[in-house]
Parts: structure tokens; C-alpha cells; sequence
């Protein structure tokens, strides 16, 4: 799957998903289809599902049975297409608040992908509208509770797909309307399920899946955004930048690590900040262990990264069929620990970036290598930046609160039948809370950062960050006086996120 520019199209089922490629389907609708290969295998596995309805009166899990608790009770087959209907009408029972439409839009794209590698018994008109939905933009509404991570993302699959039954909500053209509205608009019919359709469109982990494609993908972002900040609060802290020679992380090789002081390096280049007679011989830990803390971080996300490429491009449906060696079987690949744990790890590793964050941004304001108390000219007139610390102190402990891991716990349901769960749904809305905590931990910390360089001048740092230091000015102009502040807070958030 390759994107070498936007008006190609995708094949989807053609080859594996890689994570930068699906970050980019989520921001915008781009042209999708189904690739000739993964239509061969959808219809081959329909084929030899219908052939095993016919030929053998074998009960098969939620194909010709009831669901979890009920998957003794066995469905006639004049009821089949029913129970696929009931399925999905009885699990659409999410609440809480909306799903974002870029989660929305990776959903829709990785559920199609999951069906696509023609495992689940589906037919190709499923398939097919799931990505005709993402690409005319027909986002379902979903709703983040309702998933325990096991069984599939049970409630806010169901939701995904009651539009394609001409049921439900979705988002169009800018408004909100009943699915069979905009279904009517555009010409398409209600799909009446087939057997197993219905499951397999709920059994998966693409809720999960699609908060875990965006976060680490903008995790790494953000950590690109994290060091280029921290390199900018180093200079105008007067800081050292002997913490980030190659020789020290030479001989404690942690990839992250050798990578983040690079990074650092790469941003002080040619800086006259540094170049001048340094009084003290060692800096506070938010400074000095940089390359430790954000490369610890960077070593966590990567391994995040690993474990959801491989998510976004396996089978997460039950039953999986086996053409091949004529199998039906009953597993549990819908169970999402592996996504539980490695989101829970995510939310850490962002965390600790945002942690180290706001102890560079106190250390800043605290009045020390000449600069003054909370970086203003006049400290007792004004309070200049005292309460964006603030700010940054509250954000960085609900991050804390926020990292409590989801993964460590479990709930029994269905009866009994489902007693272990991973509540990887829980672990993925609150991974995404805490990476966008820790934007804003970021962007306080360059606007003080930048404040503090300003009251610096002349003296400058290296002409890499004198570069972005004069985009930013263009849109928040030095504090001289108090002013109101919030908006200067989200001007330098939003700005990273434009910058990384």
C-alpha cells in the first residue's frame, strides 16, 4: 500500500498497511479500492463458507448460533440472515463522547482491510461499501464506551456499521443525519447481511487499531516536536550541551538514546549561546538527561509501533475460515492484549515527555543565570508567565492520573463466557488524551522558552532554531507587559503540531 501522491489510487488487499501511509488516509479522504487479489479471496472464502452451510449440519459460532453466552443455542437456517441483523441492531450500544472523524475514517479503512484478507467469510459488497463509505466521506457516528477489548470492539463496531444496514447516524457534507438520509442521496441500498456478515463486521479490533495507528504515529511526531524544543529551552536556560556528546551515549548504546542526543546536537549546531564562558559545571536532570528520558521514550514508541503495524495487517475476526484446508475455527485473535499493553506503554513513554517538559518549563521561570522571576521584564507588576506553569503542573499530573494502565484490569461478561478481557478501548481513548496533554506540555514549554531567548537578545541560538523561533514571532509576539495568555497557549501548540 503506497501513497506517491493524492489523486492515486489505494489498493486496499494488495499489500501490508504501513502506519505513516494510514495516518495520511485519516486526515482526508483519499481514492480507495479493493485490489483484484483480495476480491479473489473474499469470494473464494464466501464460496466455501456457503458450501459448508450446505453441505453439513456442523454448528458454527455466530454463523448458525447465537453469540457469547448463547452460542449453545443453535438458528435454523430460515433465520440465519436475522441473527447476522439482530447481531449488529442489539450491540449498538456505545456512549460517551463522539469518536473523532479521523478515528472514524481509519476504522472504516481498517476494518475493510481486516475483511479484505479474505479470512471471514464475507462478500465483496461489504468490503465494498466500507470503502466507497471512507470515500465519499460517510462517517458513522460512534461512540468511545462500550468496548471491554475482547470479543471485538464490540459496541463501537456495531455502530461503525448500522449505516451499512440504512440504520444509525452519520456525518456527511458537514452535517448530521439518519444513515438512510445520505444513503438515499447517494444512490446506495441498504445491505441485508449474509451469514456470518454480521460478526465478522463486529468481531476485530479496529476501534483499538485506529486509535493506536494515530497516537504512535503521532507520538513520533510529537517527539521530534519534544527535542526541538527541549534543545531551544537548553540554550536559553544557558544550559550545557556536553550532556549530548556522542562519546557518553557511545557507551551506553540505547538506540533512543544515541538518537535523541543526535537530535539535540543536530538542533545547537553553530549556537553562539553555547560558544560563551559557561560559570557552572553541570545542569539540572530536565536538562542534562534529555537524551535519556525523551530516549527512553523514543525506544517505547517504536516498539508500540511494531506491535500495530503488525495488529493493523492480521485477522482479528472469530471464526477465521481456512479455505485451504477446509476449517472453520473458533480462536480468540479478537482478544486486543497485545494492543492493551503496548497502548498503556505509549501513554507512559508520552507521559515522561511531558513530565521532563514542564520541569525544564519551572526551571525556566524560576529567576536563575540571569534571568528573571517567571521571564518579565517587571516581576510584581506583571506575573508574566507564572500561571502557564501552572497550567503545565496540571496537565502533566492528569497525565500521571491518566497513565493508571488500563490493561491490568478485567471484568466479567457475557454470562461468564467472556470472563477475561483486556480493555484495550480503555488503554487507546486514554492514550490519545495524554498525547494531546502532551502537545500542550510542549507548546508551553517553547512559548517560555521562547520568551526566555528574547530576553536573551542579542544573543542568539543556532540558526536551525533561530529559523523556527522567527515562524513562531510571526504569529505570538513577545511577552512585555501581562496580557491574556490562553490564546499564546494554544497558538504554541497548534504551531509544533504544524512544525513537526
Amino acid at each position: 500500500m503506497s501513497l506517491p501522491n493524492e489523486d492515486q489510487i489505494v489498493e486496499i488487499g494488495a499489500q501490508p498497511l504501513e502506519l505513516d501511509q494510514l495516518a495520511l488516509l485519516a486526515h482526508a479522504p483519499r481514492p480507495l479500492a479493493l485490489a483484484q487479489t483480495a476480491r479473489n479471496r473474499i469470494r473464494r472464502c464466501h464460496e466455501f463458507l456457503q458450501t459448508q452451510l450446505a453441505r453439513t449440519d456442523r454448528a458454527f459460532y455466530g454463523i448458525n448460533t447465537g453469540f457469547g453466552a448463547l452460542c449453545k443455542v443453535r438458528i435454523s437456517d430460515t433465520e440465519l440472515e436475522t441473527l447476522q441483523y439482530n447481531l449488529v441492531v442489539s450491540h449498538a450500544c456505545g456512549t460517551g463522547e463522539e469518536v473523532p472523524a479521523h478515528i472514524v475514517r481509519l476504522m472504516l479503512v481498517l476494518k475493510a482491510c481486516n475483511l479484505a484478507q479474505g479470512y471471514s467469510g464475507v462478500r465483496e459488497a461489504v468490503v465494498d461499501r466500507l470503502i466507497d463509505m471512507y470515500c465519499e466521506d460517510v462517517l458513522p457516528v460512534v461512540y468511545e464506551q462500550g468496548s471491554l477489548g475482547a470479543s471485538g470492539d464490540l459496541a463501537p463496531l456495531a455502530h461503525l456499521s448500522l449505516p451499512l444496514l440504512g440504520l444509525g447516524e452519520v456525518y456527511w457534507k458537514g452535517r448530521r443525519m439518519p444513515a438512510a438520509e445520505a444513503l438515499a442521496a447517494l444512490g446506495w441500498q441498504p445491505l441485508t447481511l449474509a451469514p456470518k456478515e454480521g460478526l465478522a463486521l463486529l468481531n476485530g479490533t479496529q476501534f483499538s487499531q485506529a486509535y493506536a495507528v494515530w497516537c504512535v504515529t503521532e507520538a513520533r511526531r510529537l517527539a521530534e516536536a519534544a527535542l526541538m524544543t527541549a534543545a531551544l529551552a537548553c540554550d536559553a536556560f544557558d544550559g550545557l550541551a556536553t550532556p549530548f556528546d556522542a562519546r557518553l551515549h557511545d557507551i551506553r548504546p540505547h538506540a533512543g538514546q544515541v538518537r535523541a542526543a543526535a537530535r539535540l546536537r543536530y538542533w545547537l549546531e553553530d549556537s553562539p549561546l553555547q560558544r560563551q564562558p559557561k560559570v557552572h559545571v553541570q545542569d539540572p536532570y530536565a536538562f542534562r538527561c534529555m537524551p535519556q528520558v525523551a530516549g527512553a521514550s523514543l525506544d517505547a514508541i517504536e516498539y508500540v509501533a511494531g506491535v500495530v503495524r503488525t495488529e493493523v495487517n492480521a485477522v482479528t475476526d472469530n471464526p477465521s475460515l481456512f479455505p485451504d484446508s477446509e476449517a472453520i475455527l473458533s480462536g480468540g485473535n479478537f482478544h486486543a492484549q497485545p494492543l492493551a499493553l503496548a497502548l498503556d506503554f505509549l501513554a507512559i513513554a508520552l507521559a515522561e515527555l511531558g513530565s521532563i517538559s514542564e520541569r525544564r518549563t519551572f526551571q525556566l521561570l524560576s529567576g536563575q543565570r540571569g534571568l528573571p522571576p517567571f521571564l518579565t521584564p517587571e516581576p510584581g507588576l506583571n506575573s508574566g508567565l507564572m500561571i502557564p506553569q501552572y497550567t503545565a503542573a496540571s496537565i502533566a499530573s492528569q497525565n500521571k492520573q491518566l497513565c493508571t494502565p488500563a490493561s491490568v484490569d478485567s471484568i466479567v461478561s457475557s454470562n461468564g463466557q467472556e470472563d477475561h478481557v483486556s480493555m484495550a478501548a480503555n488503554a487507546a481513548t486514554k492514550a490519545l488524551r495524554v498525547l494531546d496533554n502532551t502537545w500542550q506540555l510542549i507548546g508551553i514549554e517553547w512559548l517560555t522558552a521562547c520568551q526566555a531567548l528574547h530576553l536573551r537578545r542579542p544573543a542568539r541560538t543556532s540558526p536551525r532554531l533561530e529559523a523556527v523561533v522567527a515562524r513562531f514571532r510571526e504569529k505570538v509576539p513577545p511577552l512585555e507587559n501581562d496580557r491574556l495568555l490562553q490564546p499564546d497557549l494554544i497558538a504554541a501548540r497548534d504551531f509544533l503540531r504544524e512544525e513537526a
